[in-house]
């Protein structure tokens, strides 16, 4: 099947576009990007999006405006990326949008209790033509799940190594990570939970320190001479979500922009200039991450392979190959696929998945109840030929 892949990550820089070929089922999964794409969103539509996640400035007029706007946006992407490769919305079958992820309620005891994730599916059907699935989080939440790290199953299917443990990091908005036994491993199952904050409290903290002029470090340079705060990086990582149990989740309302604010003021507090402070909230990233495998991963850790904005970011790498030797970290280019439209390409296996009637998700990745069929499914013009076509 020929299916477009849609998202809109937590740092809010645009919508990527993976236009992709999959095939097979599990555990002989195909899956090829044939092209991709990022349309930035403008300076106003994504402070609308970032208001639109802040409790303190949200409303719902605004939050159902963008409902409909992200879903106009996707459209957009979508036709784009298709006619970027000499190909017809008609040649494509399928739409798998995941949409912006507006709140994720974790409740105190570590359980989801709701999740939002906005983008009119009847605007990208309806402008496209194409048949769409959508709202892919909301049913794990339902049978008791994370409703993340969603990403996770499609490591489990696509990424195992023959002989040795790979971790999986994803460095986005916040910072997530599977767990992966060799293939020779048939006793465990993957493990996956976001380690906390990825890029979020850095781009954060780079707009205040810049006067508003960057939304984020580009290439590690704001940590350039600046010098790691021990005592405040010890501090910050007593944080109690690093300690709390499997499986877990978060997102901007607990490591976003009120928190990065804080941590803004209290370096300026304790004296720090900006690269000192950039420099610890940098390493706050790989140390969390770290900490994490320490904490929970199954068995020695050989190769990490890194993905999302964070990947881009020496400082970072760099804080990451020391904090995670001996394991080789390596990039998802070094294993053929490209870091910036993995997480489309996931979206679009997804709704291969939800299409054929299967579960596209994990209990030991999630830690749902057991595993279910995700998403919704609008109707396109191609919906009935479809149907024909892949049910008789």
């Amino acid at each position: 099947m020929i299916i477009v892949g849609l998202m809109s990550g937590t740092s809010a820089d645009g919508m990527d576009a993976a236009l992709c070929e999959i095939s097979g089922e599990p555990p002989q999964l195909q899956a090829r990007i044939i092209h991709a794409l990022t349309e930035p969103y403008t300076r106003e539509q994504r402070q609308r999006i970032l208001d639109g996640c802040d409790p303190q400035a949200s409303h719902v007029d605004a939050l159902c405006q963008l409902h409909f706007m992200l879903g106009d946006l996707c459209a957009e992407a979508v036709l784009k990326v298709i006619s970027e490769a000499g190909m017809q919305p008609g040649d494509v079958d399928l739409v798998g949008a995941h949409g912006h992820t507006f709140w994720h309620d974790v409740l105190p005891d570590g359980r989801v209790g709701a999740t939002l994730q906005l983008t009119e599916s009847a605007v990208i059907a309806e402008r496209t033509g194409i048949t769409t699935v959508n709202n892919l989080r909301a049913r794990d939440v339902a049978a008791g799940g994370q409703g993340a790290p969603l990403t996770g199953y499609a490591d489990w299917l696509l990424l195992r190594h023959p002989s040795h443990w790979r971790a999986v990091q994803n460095i986005g908005g916040m910072g997530n990570v599977t767990f992966l036994p060799p293939l020779a491993d048939t006793r465990h199952l993957p493990i996956a939970f976001d380690t906390g904050p990825g890029n979020a409290l850095i781009d954060i903290a780079a707009h205040v320190l810049s006067g508003g002029a960057l939304t984020y470090d580009k290439d590690g340079q704001m940590t350039t001479g600046g010098k790691v705060d021990e005592d405040w990086l010890e501090g910050m990582l007593t944080h109690p979500y690093y300690a709390r149990p499997l499986p877990k989740t978060t997102g901007r309302e607990l490591f976003g922009t009120a928190l990065a604010q804080e941590l803004v003021v209290e370096g300026q507090k304790r004296g720090l200039r900006s690269p000192d402070i950039m420099a610890t909230l940098t390493m706050l990233t790989a140390g969390s991450i770290a900490d994490a495998y320490q904490r929970f991963a199954p068995a020695p850790i050989q190769e990490v392979i890194l993905g999302g904005g964070g990947a881009r970011n020496p400082a970072l790498v760099t804080a990451l190959e020391t904090l995670l030797s001996p394991a080789a970290v390596i990039t998802h280019e070094d294993i053929g696929l490209n870091s910036d439209f993995k997480e489309a390409l996931v979206f679009a296996l997804l709704a291969y998945e939800t299409w054929h009637g299967r579960p596209g998700q994990h209990p030991s990745l999630t830690g749902a109840s057991h595993p279910v069929i995700l998403g919704q499914i609008t109707p396109g013009q191609n919906y009935a030929a479809l149907l024909q076509r892949t049910w008789g």
